[in-house]
């Protein structure tokens, strides 16, 4: 049971780093792969779904450190 805990921590391990990394602050998505916005309002589209997904994979990282900790 704690190895599959340490693999599954590892791979949302991963994909949060992936997530955070493609994150940057003050511009869009776009700016990140060649494109530039000089006006940032909110998160939409692909940003809001990666900021989503990045709050999400972290509850399931702390819950998975908690239940290593337990058993």
């Amino acid at each position: 049971m704690t190895t599959i805990l340490n693999y599954l921590q590892l791979i949302v391990s991963i994909l949060l780093i992936i997530l955070i990394l493609l994150q940057q602050r003050g511009s869009g998505l776009g700016a990140a792969f060649g494109g530039g916005g000089d006006v940032y309002l909110t998160k939409r589209g692909a940003e809001k779904t990666i900021f989503i997904l990045t709050i999400i994979l972290s509850a399931i990282f702390l819950a998975l450190g908690i239940l290593r900790l337990l058993i």
